[in-house]
């Protein structure tokens, strides 16, 4: 059985190598677990193409941190619909704790508390310490945001985009108001565009699917063919230069 100090978890919409995740990795004692899993593609129905450019980009980040030199242990789909809908977060991490010696998990707060408390629960079962990092995509922590939301009878978004905009000084001037002399342009902006539609719009840049991406694009169209949509036209980006470009 194989010894781990740090499990660390990587999600889906959490590909940034700047990520606290790996701020104390140690490549000799810490692995990386990523997982594709049924339970994510079909808890909320979506397009086979969202399911395409959620998984590719997933396989594209676990090659780029192989290439780092770090150890990942990666659940990948197949495209046998007879193995479809039996994996979730907590079937694979529940298989990985079984075959290894697991001191800590350490995963970057999730977004969605579904998983969030699925992993807390199989953490637990496998009795194994579980620590949430901070997740810094974001402006505001939700210990911040449980603090400015307390106390209050209502919560509009506006009153709260305002207060971000202060604090990190966005679009304000020196005495700080706001540019343009409004907090938003809102009646503006819903205007039409008329029949003929918006006018002089670049086109969009267009991504050949490389051999990662086709695998990905044959696994979706044999594991979610019941789901909407195809996915022949697929041309989005799927790693971090493409989506700069």
């Amino acid at each position: 059985m194989t010894k781990i100090r740090h499990l660390v978890l990587v999600l889906g919409d959490q590909l940034n190598h700047d990520s606290e995740a790996f701020a104390d990795f140690a490549p000799d004692s810490d692995r990386v677990w990523m997982a594709e899993n049924d339970e994510e593609s079909t808890h909320v129905w979506c397009h086979q193409t969202r399911l395409v450019g959620f998984f590719s980009p997933m396989r594209h980040f676990r090659d780029e941190l192989i290439e780092r030199g770090l150890d990942v242990l990666y659940h990948e789909l197949t495209g046998d619909r007879r193995k479809a809908r039996e994996s979730s977060f907590a079937s694979v991490l529940r298989k990985t704790l079984s075959a290894h010696s697991v001191e800590k998990i350490l995963v970057v707060f999730p977004g969605d508390y579904r998983v969030r408390e699925q992993l807390k629960s199989t953490a637990e079962q496998e009795d194994v310490p579980l620590e949430f990092l901070t997740d810094n995509h974001f402006y505001c922590s939700p210990d911040q945001f449980d603090e400015w939301a307390s106390g209050r009878k209502s919560m509009v978004m506006e009153q709260f985009y305002r207060t971000m905009r202060k604090e990190h000084g966005i679009l304000l001037d020196e005495e700080g108001t706001p540019e343009g002399g409004q907090w938003n342009f809102d009646q503006d902006n819903r205007k039409t565009f008329g029949k003929s539609g918006p006018k002089e719009v670049p086109p969009t840049p267009s991504f050949e699917p490389d051999s990662i991406t086709r695998e990905v694009i044959a696994m979706v169209r044999d594991r979610f063919e019941d789901h909407p949509g195809k996915v022949d036209q697929f041309d989005l980006p799927v790693c971090h230069d493409q989506a700069l470009e």
